[in-house]
Parts: C-alpha cells; sequence; structure tokens
C-alpha cells in the first residue's frame, strides 16, 4: 500500500483537460493530483482512468502553458477532500470551491470526501414532511418532500430561471427548523450570473452557492455539484438543518460529461452521451435523503433543458428513472402569460402522500388535490371538444368545467410573484372547487 507522494515528469500528451501521464507507479482512481507548470502555476486534479502503467488525468483548470517535459506531476495517494464548516452559509464559490464574493476562504472545522459517504439503505429514514416552495402548484399538487429528488424539466425558452429565483427566495419549513439552501448553477452566462448574483444578494445567510461560468473549464462543472452535495451532506447529518438543493442545469452538467468522453475517446452511446452517463446522474441524485433516528435532509431540486422539447432525450429519460417524480413545464401555459407554467397533468410527486398524510388544514390536502386534478384534466379534455362543436354545442355541467379549467389556469397556477403557503394554496383550491359545485358539501 503506498503512503507517500510520487512526482513524475513523463506527460505524454495533453488533450484539452485531459492530461496523459505515463511509468505511473500504483497509482488509484478518484487519487489528487498537482500538476506545476514551467511558469510555477499549480493545477489541482484527479486520476480519472488507470491503464497498465498509464494514468489519466482530468485537470481542474486551464492547460495553456503546460509543457510535455518541464511540467511535474505530484500524485498525493489521497481522494480530493473538500473544508467542511457551518462557516459557509452565505458564501459564494467557483466550480473550484474558490471564493469569489470578495471574502477570504473560511477555516474548516473538518474535511470531506468530495464523493460524499454512501448512505446504507438500511439506514436510509423514508422521506416524509413537507419543504414549501411557496410555488402553489409544486405545494399543492406535486409536494416536495424532505429528502426526495424531483426534477424540473424545462425547455428552451421557458422560464426556467424565474422559478429557480421564486424557489431561492421562497423555500423554507412550514415548521420550526434550521433550514438552508445550496444552490449550484452550472454553465451560466455573465449576464445570467449577474442576475442570480443580486438575487442572492438580497437573501438571508441561510444560503451557499457555487457558480460555474460557461467560460470556465469544463471539468469544474463535473466537479461543483459534488463539492455542493458535500457540503450538503455536512449541513444535514453533521449540523441537523433540512438542506434544499436547487441544480440549474443538469443538461450542462451531462453535455460537459460528453465532451470529457469525448477527450477520452470512449465509445459513445445515446446522443453521443457517454453509456455511463445513468450511473454518473444517479451518483449525484441518490445523495438525497435522510438517516434514520437522525436530524436532517438533503432535498434535491434539479432543473434539466429537455433538447427540443423531447422528454424521451436521454437527459430527461434517466433522470426520470432515477428521480422521484417529475415536474413538467408546458409551452402552452408560458404563452397564455401563465407563470410558473407547470402542466400538473404529466406532472408527479411519487412521495407527496408520505408528507401531507396527516396534515389535515384547511380541509383534506389529498382530497383537495384528487379533485383539482380531476376537474382540471376533465376540463383540458373538454377543449378539444368545443373547438369541434362550439361552446354553445356542449352541455351545461361541460361548460362549467371548461371555465373552471380556465380559471384554474388563471387563479391557481398562475400566481407571478406571489408567495403563497401551503394553507393559502389549500384555500385557494378549496375556493375554485366550491365556486364551480364541485367540492362536496
Amino acid at each position: 500500500m503506498r503512503l507517500a507522494e510520487h512526482r513524475y515528469r513523463s506527460i505524454s500528451s495533453i488533450r484539452g483537460p485531459l492530461v496523459f501521464v505515463e511509468r505511473v507507479f500504483q497509482a488509484r482512481i478518484g487519487e489528487t493530483v498537482t500538476l506545476i507548470a514551467p511558469d510555477g502555476k499549480e493545477l489541482d486534479g484527479e486520476v480519472l482512468k488507470i491503464d497498465g502503467k498509464q494514468a489519466l488525468i482530468q485537470v481542474f483548470g486551464e492547460t495553456h502553458g503546460l509543457d510535455l517535459d518541464k511540467t511535474s506531476v505530484t500524485l498525493h495517494d489521497s481522494v480530493k477532500r473538500v473544508p467542511l464548516s457551518k462557516a459557509c452559509l452565505g458564501r459564494l464559490f467557483n466550480g473550484s470551491f474558490e471564493p469569489i464574493d470578495g471574502a477570504p476562504m473560511y477555516i474548516p472545522e473538518s474535511w470531506g470526501a468530495v464523493s460524499g459517504a454512501p448512505i446504507n439503505p438500511v439506514a436510509r429514514g423514508y422521506p416524509s414532511e413537507v419543504i414549501e416552495t411557496g410555488i402553489s402548484s409544486i405545494d399543492g399538487l406535486n409536494t416536495l418532500v424532505k429528502g426526495q429528488k424531483l426534477p424540473i424539466f424545462s425547455s428552451a425558452g421557458l422560464p426556467a430561471q424565474e422559478l429557480v429565483t421564486e424557489i431561492l427566495r421562497n423555500s423554507r419549513l412550514p415548521g420550526e427548523g434550521a433550514f438552508a439552501v445550496v444552490f449550484i448553477a452550472l454553465g451560466l452566462t455573465f449576464h445570467e450570473f449577474n442576475f442570480f448574483q443580486r438575487i442572492l444578494d438580497q437573501m438571508s445567510n441561510q444560503f451557499v452557492a457555487f457558480i460555474n461560468l460557461a467560460s470556465e473549464p469544463v471539468v469544474e462543472r463535473l466537479l461543483a455539484p459534488r463539492l455542493g452535495l458535500t457540503v450538503a451532506e455536512d449541513l444535514a447529518f453533521n449540523h441537523g438543518m433540512d438542506v434544499l438543493v436547487v441544480v440549474t442545469d443538469i443538461t450542462n452538467y451531462c453535455d460537459a460529461l460528453r465532451e470529457v468522453s469525448t477527450s477520452r475517446e470512449e465509445l459513445p452511446g445515446r446522443r453521443g452521451y457517454p453509456g455511463y452517463m445513468y450511473s454518473d446522474l444517479a451518483s449525484l441524485y441518490e445523495r438525497a435523503g435522510r438517516l434514520l433516528g437522525r436530524p436532517g435532509s438533503v432535498t434535491m431540486l434539479p432543473v434539466l433543458t429537455m433538447p427540443e422539447d423531447d422528454i424521451t432525450h436521454p437527459i430527461p429519460d434517466l433522470t426520470g428513472y432515477i428521480t422521484e417524480g417529475q415536474l413538467v413545464f408546458s409551452r402552452e401555459l408560458h404563452q397564455k402569460g401563465i407563470f410558473p407554467p407547470i402542466d400538473v397533468l404529466p406532472s408527479l410527486s411519487r412521495l407527496m402522500q408520505h408528507g401531507i398524510g396527516e396534515q389535515q388544514t384547511r380541509g383534506d390536502h389529498r382530497q383537495i388535490a384528487n379533485l383539482l386534478y380531476q376537474s382540471y384534466a376533465k376540463g383540458r379534455d373538454l377543449r378539444k371538444l368545443e373547438a369541434v362543436v362550439g361552446k354553445e354545442g356542449l352541455l351545461k355541467e361541460d361548460r362549467v368545467m371548461l371555465e373552471m379549467a380556465d380559471s384554474f389556469e388563471a387563479t391557481f397556477v398562475h400566481q407571478g410573484q406571489e408567495r403563497r403557503d401551503i394553507g393559502q394554496t389549500l384555500d385557494l383550491g378549496l375556493q375554485l372547487l366550491k365556486q364551480y359545485g364541485v367540492y362536496p358539501e
């Protein structure tokens, strides 16, 4: 077992963020690496692949200036670790965990492996208890539960960033408890970065942000989610906090994964993405959860953009297999000026019942949600019939359902930048049901 650092000057090739080193002795995958360029610049990396005595190193930074003969490579015989402390709250970092808010780096209380500590399935607590997002179509009909992973499926041109903004501002626990948000933004333009920075400046210090810009190294796009999740696990399981992790945009992450895979000359899978993308995404999503008998939870809201509005594309397809539901954006609702344009019919929270089962505030949550779903689905179907026979050709009760569907979209789904707690959401749903004679008295 090697317990010492080894230094090499045997680089055979540099391809973008990847460096090939020959004649390596007892390297291991995931081992941390330091590269020193001829001008003295230091770069961090990790061993990505081992083939005999050749090691493939992934560099966290730009490889410009590295030289095949004069660059030294040091393998440290340790995995990449993350500085952990509650002092991270209220701070902004880049994809390499360097502060970008102008303040110095905090003093860590401990260090954690970037890959996290896998949760033993036997030790997993079942997701329960609600996290309020302030969005009626989520809280009322697709409730987010502590420990859940619930992705948002958006499309190009739809206001996913605006919804993320509202979730950052308005998410909280319905009762008492320590709560924090870990925000991970991948592949942002400068305009998008400035937009989110203004939002974060308005928030309290109960957040940590990891920002990767589109102009920054692509491998940082792969590292940032793991840094953020390691911090979230520390806050949740060592400090007893309920942590909501918001990641935008998973599509940028997967594109970075494809780019690195292509540089490694790996055999491509569907749409050019690597065949291991499913397990790679699972290594992120499955870090959400709770531990039996311990306070704290990690809940995930990953946002992804469906290429060409295709829900069968590998990214949403694989994400749907791993996660517990989805929130689907509708282009039709967006064109009507409805915000957020969440189409509640194809949306689903598989763990909703476990969060609202005991909640009877302002009527039965499950009953209100079911009646709203039934009425809206019927009204949506009647729109097709109305296009054929006209509104006058419909039965009176059908016209009522048609009006209710319109009212549901205009008053329940649409809320602009107004925040509604769960009580207000259920009151509004109950009012709609009674107004159109659907709720049994």
